[in-house]
């Protein structure tokens, strides 16, 4: 019996693409925020940044977050969280404080603050958890509790 289930990757999810094979961090940048490129290599270029990781590749995700598509932007917001880089939470609370921005994509950010666990974020998640929006107040009050979690975890780690 053979199996044709996906992949899991290292970050323990199925993706809805697999990560280009590109490994040039300028490359796939230029993939992904090209507007004329379809969305599965924007996808793919996505999965390949958030694999390779660092500064760098957070820059060239949040530049991303300048396209039209609330998915591609969404998709963005959640492997920022998995990358779990610091480099990102300014990223995403502006993502998250936008209020002309997609209600997906503010409450991915939100989740993604709390999963990167700085306790920078916890004043604007504590601003937005009384959010005219009950998918933002409640994804802030998740966001709120995880980053509590994940900064406490991080600290008994490092004594």
């Amino acid at each position: 019996m053979s199996n044709n289930k996906p992949d899991v990757s290292e970050f323990g999810s199925v993706d809805p693409a697999p990560p280009s094979e590109n490994s040039g961090v300028l490359e796939l940048r230029n993939t992904l925020c090209d507007e004329d490129e379809r969305m599965f290599q924007r996808m793919r270029a996505l999965f390949a940044l958030r694999n390779i990781g660092g500064k760098e590749s957070v820059e060239s995700l949040a530049m991303a977050f300048e396209s039209s598509s609330a998915l591609l932007k969404h998709e963005i917001a959640y492997v920022l969280g998995q990358m779990q880089d610091d480099h990102a939470v300014p990223y995403l609370i502006e993502r998250l404080e936008d209020k002309n921005e997609d209600l997906m994509v503010r409450h991915e950010a939100a989740e993604a603050l709390g999963a990167i666990g700085n306790m920078v974020a916890m004043s604007t998640l504590e601003k937005y958890v009384d959010d005219d929006e009950d998918v933002i107040a409640e994804s802030c009050e998740v966001a709120m509790d995880l980053l509590s979690w994940v900064s406490s975890k991080s600290m008994e780690y490092s004594s």
